[in-house]
């Protein structure tokens, strides 16, 4: 499916909440946060010459969030970053004066830590975002997972400590039950989607994703003139698409918010023109993004500064999952998750039904994000018919005898 947005921003202002959000100032205040971490790195930019040359497009980049921070994934910019925001906020209040990053480590703001709990719901990457904040800061983390959250991924989240609470159902009712119980039990949701009286801290998570697009352009000679970013609950597609409005204006790309065809809650926010529930079938391939809800304020954000909306098939994303592990010509080898590579499917869906839509041609410069490595090592064997490290030793194989 492919929906254009005719709502879109043409120098309508986002909702000024949103613009404080996702403008200059709050990627600034993330800039600082990331750089007080031991192992924060800029994720790299890959050139993808030979597949632009196939596609007859100026220039294909893939953003590769599958080394950032050491989770394998965007979120990890994003729970962990609002887990420290707020436990400095809570410092502040307690112990007087203003807390900032470089007081993360004083024996008296790890007091006031230790006494506070974190819980969040997850498909496996948010967690472990979450769980990793709460550990770095002192704090304790509760995870509630649902029943297709893997293992391997529950295994990964619980390295950090957290405690893991399994709930039946899907994302959304592990979504309602960590609400509950943390309503009950005086927690604090950091929660990747938002609903109406709670916005401001999946803004927060929202916020860090700013980091992604930020070292994009920075990395880019040219800014893209299309940007193609999966969507579960919206969160990082809103974020890339506010920011990019907000400091290149008029100059802005075309963005383009790619879901799985089996759990489409922005295409159908955009058919009724407020979030709606949509309903659970059959599962999907893409887990990261199967989420049958947006986020409120994510929507907010997408009503006014995406250009379009489409979904891909299951097929697409694991043909792509396999393209990367496998490329053309001189194409970097890329460790795309199932849900990873989505942006890039929907790249490819548009060059074979939507060109003139979106005026794809041989002057256009495609970025799109990979947004999680092999998360779940032993899933991504087994779609792609090589594990992570098969594949990387592959690289390193080309790359010597280059």
């Amino acid at each position: 499916m492919f929906l254009p947005n005719r709502n879109a921003l043409h120098g309508k202002p986002l909702d000024a909440a949103d613009a404080e959000t996702l403008g200059i100032a709050g990627a600034d205040t993330v800039e600082r946060f990331l750089a007080h971490r031991d192992n924060h790195v800029m994720t790299p930019l890959h050139a993808l010459p030979a597949l632009a040359g196939e596609l007859g497009l100026a220039a294909l980049h893939v953003k590769d969030e599958g080394f950032r921070l050491g989770l394998g994934s965007f979120k990890a910019l994003g729970g962990a970053y609002a887990v420290l925001r707020l436990v400095l906020e809570e410092a502040s209040k307690r112990l007087g004066g203003t807390m900032d990053v470089e007081d993360l480590d004083r024996s008296d703001v790890r007091s006031v830590a230790a006494k506070m709990t974190f819980a969040c719901a997850t498909d496996g990457n948010h967690g472990r975002s979450v769980a990793q904040g709460a550990e770095l800061a002192g704090a304790r983390a509760v995870i509630f997972v649902h029943a297709g959250v893997s293992d391997e991924r529950i295994s990964a989240i619980a390295r950090y400590g957290a405690e893991m609470v399994n709930v039946d159902g899907n994302y959304d009712d592990s979504v309602r039950q960590a609400a509950n119980v943390a309503a009950e039990k005086g927690w604090t949701v950091v929660s990747d989607t938002s609903w109406p009286g709670y916005e401001r801290i999946p803004g927060l998570v929202m916020q860090g994703y700013t980091a992604i697009v930020r070292e994009a352009l920075q990395q880019m000679r040219e800014p893209p003139t299309h940007v193609f970013v999966q969507a579960g609950v919206g969160g990082i597609a809103a974020a890339m698409a506010g920011h990019l409005a907000i400091v290149l204006g008029d100059a802005r790309p075309t963005f383009i918010v790619v879901e799985p065809s089996r759990a489409a809650c922005i295409v159908a926010a955009a058919q009724a023109g407020h979030v709606v529930k949509v309903a659970h079938d059959q599962p999907t391939v893409m887990a990261m993004l199967e989420c049958y809800e947006a986020s409120q304020v994510a929507w907010r954000v997408l009503a006014r500064a995406a250009d379009a909306f489409m979904t891909v098939d299951e097929d697409d994303a694991i043909a792509v999952m396999r393209r990367l592990a496998r490329p053309a010509g001189s194409d970097p080898v890329i460790v795309a998750g199932e849900s990873g590579g989505v942006g890039l499917a929907g790249l490819l869906h548009a060059m074979a039904e939507n060109k003139s839509d979106l005026c794809l041609d041989g002057k256009s410069r495609v970025l799109v994000i990979n947004t999680e490595g092999a998360t779940d090592p032993h899933r991504y064997a087994e779609l792609v018919g090589m594990s992570p490290a098969d594949v990387l030793a592959g690289k390193l194989v080309a790359e010597a005898t280059s």
